[in-house]
């Protein structure tokens, strides 16, 4: 998969790897096949996923108590 020009910084050294990993297995589930020429509603639709079950797993991880 090729990097992105994206200017955002991972807070956690090392997680492109698995955030990358995270992608290319939900767009497998979705059948997208990602890229430049995937519409953006399909690209949106893997990373929209992908912020689903991160606050998911930041809820469990928190007992559900999440600070407001």
């Amino acid at each position: 998969m090729p990097k992105s020009n994206s200017s955002n910084q991972l807070v956690v050294p090392g997680a492109e790897q698995a955030l990358n990993q995270m992608k290319t297995e939900v767009a497998q589930e979705f059948g997208v096949q990602l890229g430049a020429d995937t519409t953006s509603r399909a690209n949106g639709s893997v990373g929209g996923e992908i912020t689903k079950r991160l606050v998911n797993t930041a809820e469990q991880q928190f007992g559900g108590n999440m600070p407001q």
